[in-house]
Order: C-alpha cells, then sequence, then structure tokens
C-alpha cells in the first residue's frame, strides 16, 4: 500500500505528512532522526488509516520559532485537527514519544489511546542524541545493524538542523513537571521497549508503568531502540491487538512479555 504525501497548514508551519490506509485513524509522531517510513508504516496502514507527520523543523523548512516540546506537541494537535481529525489514535517514536504524550496530556479529548515507541520522554542522566557517522549511529539504534539495510543518506546541513532542533527542545533527562502529570492520564497507554536498546535502558520502562494508572508494557526480545525498523512483525502485532481490542488487550494483566 503506498503511502502518498501530503501537506498542512498549522500554526504557522506548513506541515508535510505521508498517508495510507484506511479504518481508524492512527497519527505518528517520529523520533529525533526525522520522518523515515519503515515496513512497520505498511503492515499498520492495512488495518489502520496511517498519517505519520514530519514535525516542524525536520524536513526542508527550518524551525527557529518553536521554543520547546509543549509547544510542538501543540503545533502537532493542531495539524491532526487541520485534518480533521477528531479522535484517534496516537504513537509517538522516541523523541517523538515525549511530543506524543504532552500531546495526550494538553488534548486529551483527541487521544483514543497512545503508543509510545521505545519512548525518550524519561531519559538516563546525561544521555545525548545519536550522532556521526551512519554506521556510528546504526550501532546505537539496532540490536543488530549488518542486517539492516543502509540507512538513506542525509544532507549534512539538514543533519545538523534536526540535531539542533532536537538538543534545544528536548528538555531535562528527568521532567517533575510531565512527570507528575502522568498520573493524570486517564487513556490507555502502550509502551514498547526493546530488550537491546542502546540509547534507553530497558529499565526505564518500570518508571511508565509507575506512573501512568492504564499503562501497559511490552519488551520486544533482541530489538534495539528502532524496534519497529528492526522488528516490524513483532511491533505491529503488539501495537495492532492493543489499539484493536482496548480493554481486552491481551496483554493487559501482565507486567512484561518477551515476544520471540
Amino acid at each position: 500500500m503506498a503511502f502518498q504525501e501530503g501537506f498542512v497548514r498549522a500554526d504557522g508551519f506548513r506541515i508535510r505528512y505521508m498517508e495510507a490506509g484506511a479504518g481508524p485513524p492512527l497519527v505518528h509522531l517520529h523520533g529525533a532522526g526525522g520522518l523515515r517510513l519503515n515496513a512497520a508504516h505498511d503492515l499498520l496502514a492495512q488495518r489502520f488509516r496511517v498519517i505519520a507527520f514530519e514535525m516542524p523543523g525536520f524536513g526542508t523548512e527550518e524551525n527557529q520559532r518553536t521554543c520547546d516540546m509543549p509547544e510542538l506537541a501543540a503545533t502537532m494537535a493542531k495539524a491532526a485537527q487541520g485534518l480533521g481529525l477528531k479522535q484517534f489514535n496516537l504513537m509517538g517514536t522516541s523523541f517523538g514519544g515525549k511530543v506524543a504524550l504532552l500531546f495526550a496530556l494538553q488534548s486529551p479529548e483527541l487521544v483514543r489511546a497512545l503508543v509510545l515507541e521505545a519512548p525518550a520522554a524519561i531519559r538516563p542522566a546525561g544521555l545525548q542524541p545519536p550522532s556521526g557517522s551512519p554506521e556510528a549511529v546504526a550501532r546505537l539504534v539496532y540490536a543488530h545493524p549488518e542486517r539492516m539495510p543502509p540507512r538513506p543518506p542525509v544532507d549534512p546541513a539538514l543533519a545538523a538542523r534536526m540535531l539542533a532542533l532536537t538538543k534545544r527542545l528536548r528538555g531535562p533527562d528527568r521532567d517533575p513537571d510531565l512527570e507528575g502529570r502522568l498520573g493524570g492520564l486517564t487513556i490507555p497507554v502502550l509502551a514498547v521497549f526493546g530488550t537491546r536498546d542502546g540509547l534507553i535502558p530497558p529499565e526505564m520502562a518500570r518508571l511508565y508503568k509507575d506512573l501512568i494508572p492504564d499503562a501497559h508494557l511490552v519488551f520486544v526480545y533482541d530489538a534495539g531502540h528502532a524496534i519497529s525498523a528492526e522488528r516490524p512483525e513483532a511491533f505491529v502485532e503488539v501495537v495492532g491487538d492493543f489499539l484493536e481490542r482496548e480493554d481486552a488487550f491481551v496483554i493487559s494483566r501482565a507486567k512484561t512479555v518477551l515476544l520471540p
């Protein structure tokens, strides 16, 4: 199923997105490396209307206006509303996981359920965004970089801008204000971590379970930080089950599950 490119005006930005599929809408917010479609997007588009946004500053247009993560989350809520979406599932990857959490806290009426893929909202002290050569980045984000196709080249100027934007917006490793508000989330939340994540240690997962009332945890075996890219079938199996079954979610009473 081919993704189609579109644009929406929101909060003074011309925001690019890729869309495919039919069914319940699923909005995706990417990580610090920008919008990269992978096999998981294709699989999800067989069950959902997938809308993958490119957040302002992560494409060809520079973003010097957004001051912090809450502001970026508010912009993305306006982008979703600009497409006529009234309520939808929301998924955030890594950096986008923090944006998605803030989005859900700011606009709970829009979000039906929330999926966090290797979220970077609660980070170990001193963690830096991945940077360096493509080989060095691959070693950080994948458990088995040798099995992955080469990452598409990124224009060095764009890569530098994205890295600077990420560092400017990301906020503290532990944000007491954000963590203190997570107890107010009333929607179901699924947090998915790779057992071999080289950026966000899987041990951070328990904090989401402790802080969010209706939180479910799944650990994907032998996956690194880029879970959906490295183990798309396993990722989509659990995400699809969570979004479609709601209260009957198979992992609803289990603290952790390892997918083979």
